[in-house]
């Protein structure tokens, strides 16, 4: 009998602490995730859309329950939610434009509506049609194939809505939203030798169209060669004499997010550059350009100073009549 007494002591114990838990801590998901899967809830959205039965005093049923939520009220401070704007969903059919039908959700709130954002049940690309019934123009006509679409990324993971200013949209705080994700490439700029992005000089835009290209990584020209040459318009060719993994692309040699070697170099010279020059007595020879044999000091031309382009310093091409070698 003790014993079952002590079982008994114990589970009451838990019980309480698990009901203050749940207290402290109130569970976020809607209500009808706990009723329906999300297969359900999807086919009764598409009912409810078929159906058609939006409310006929738009918002303000909706706010009758939800103006409390500093979240939901924080649209009318942004542009989804200006009454004064034409293309606004505000000027249609309201919070109902994006969130669907009302239907009979306000009848104790177990009809699901569309919700955004990671803790939405609705999977990624039916969240994103949504947003794209007014946002396919030509910056994002290559969306369906872009990587963040492949990634069943969410427009809502990336963009605020209901808010005054999407941080996406900010310069200054563009970097640190795709970085919460693209943690190696945060890694990489904050490296020794990199470009000012953690700064927010430069942002991922200015390379990257987040929407989807027709190029490598989504970048926003052709090339990778092009979207450098953007910026760094003095190595854009044709030179009388180049240099293959130049005019090649850029980051054979080079890590454009960021490097513990000088120039963001993806290995320091003479590495580098052995990698392709090895098959030659100069190149793998690193007694060959000694000053001094290394007897003292950077004596070695292979690791004193720029190493290989102490000699080779026109590695990204060279318009001299004598440049066969890059030298001049």
């Amino acid at each position: 009998m003790k014993t079952t007494h002590q079982i008994n002591t114990i589970f009451l114990a838990l019980l309480c602490l698990t009901a203050s838990l749940l207290v402290s801590n109130p569970v976020q998901a809607a209500k009808w995730d706990a009723n329906m899967t999300p297969a359900e809830v999807e086919a009764t959205l598409d009912k409810k859309f078929a159906e058609g039965k939006y409310s006929t005093k738009g918002a303000d049923t909706c706010l009758m329950c939800h103006k409390r939520s500093e979240k939901v009220m924080a649209i009318f401070k942004g542009a989804h939610g200006s009454i004064d704007s034409s293309k606004s969903p505000m000027a249609g059919l309201q919070c109902e434009a994006c969130h669907g039908p009302l239907g009979s959700h306000n009848r104790g709130g177990k009809e699901p509506m569309i919700t955004f954002g990671p803790t939405s049940t609705l999977a990624a690309d039916k969240q994103n049609s949504v947003c794209m019934s007014c946002h396919l123009d030509d910056e994002r006509v290559a969306w369906d194939s872009s990587h963040h679409a492949n990634a069943d990324v969410a427009c809502a993971s990336c963009h605020s809505v209901h808010a005054e200013h999407d941080p996406i949209l900010s310069k200054q705080t563009e970097v640190e939203v795709c970085t919460s994700c693209h943690t190696r490439q945060k890694a990489d700029m904050n490296k020794r030798s990199s470009h000012p992005m953690k700064w927010n000089q430069m942002t991922c835009s200015d390379c990257h169209n987040a929407h989807g290209s027709m190029s490598d990584a989504d970048l926003v020209q052709p090339t990778v060669n092009e979207t450098c040459y953007s910026c760094h318009a003095e190595k854009r060719g044709p030179k009388l004499w180049e240099h293959a993994p130049v005019t090649e692309n850029c980051v054979n040699c080079h890590n454009p997010h960021g490097s513990v070697n000088d120039a963001m170099l993806k290995t320091r010279a003479p590495q580098l550059c052995q990698q392709c020059h090895a098959s030659d007595n100069h190149t793998s020879n690193a007694y060959l350009g000694n000053t001094d044999m290394g007897s003292t000091v950077n004596g070695n031309a292979f690791t004193g100073g720029r190493s290989c382009l102490n000699c080779h310093s026109q590695v990204h091409g060279s318009n001299h009549p004598s440049g066969k070698l890059l030298q001049r």
